[in-house]
């Protein structure tokens, strides 16, 4: 049967929706931060206020000029239209379980929660890191922030300064040591 006349289903495009994102742990919370949430709601915003109403009357344009099967406008608009879709399904599903959690409320403790900012060192290479732990959502490695689910992020946190932990990693199990934990001022 050709693929032109078969049904997508919801399965199919919500089985790629994540963007790469690692799903959430059974049960766990979607926790964010305020800053993070934000950006998240004005992207769903924007695609629902701005970009899916322009896609809309180019492919309303694209369907009133006639044959169909071999109109790009109509054909690439009708896919992107999906694209869009299919992003609105995955940010309101997100939001909706979202959990905001405000780091500067733990400002001036010394033991990691979400949104602590972390150096640590590992004990063997004496190598130093600092990293952010933030939400899956909003987490960017080239900024030095990992999700909360990471394996660092797990044996990091409830850890105080001084206090040395064990990150399991694939290359065996290192011992790390915490040596300063921060987090952003108050507003």
């Amino acid at each position: 049967m050709s693929k032109a006349f078969t049904r997508e289903t919801d399965a199919d495009d919500d089985a790629d929706d994540v963007g790469g994102l690692p799903p959430l742990p059974a049960g766990g919370k979607n926790y964010i931060t305020p800053g993070g949430y934000a950006r998240l709601r004005a992207e769903l915003l924007q695609l629902i206020d701005e970009e899916r109403p322009k896609v809309v009357e180019v492919v309303h344009w694209a369907a009133s000029n006639g044959d169909r099967s071999e109109n790009g406008d109509y054909i690439y608009g009708k896919k992107r239209l999906r694209e869009i879709d299919r992003r609105i399904r995955f940010l309101t599903k997100r939001l909706e379980i979202a959990e905001v959690t405000d780091p500067a409320l733990h400002h001036g403790h010394d033991q990691v929660f979400f949104g602590a900012t972390v150096t640590y060192a590992e004990e063997d290479t004496g190598v130093e890191r600092t990293v952010t732990i933030m939400g899956i959502d909003e987490a960017d490695s080239a900024q030095g922030q990992v999700s909360w689910i990471s394996p660092i992020a797990r044996a990091l946190l409830k850890a105080r300064e001084g206090d040395v932990v064990k990150l399991v990693t694939p290359a065996g199990a290192k011992d790390v040591e915490v040596l300063t934990v921060t987090y952003p001022q108050p507003r």
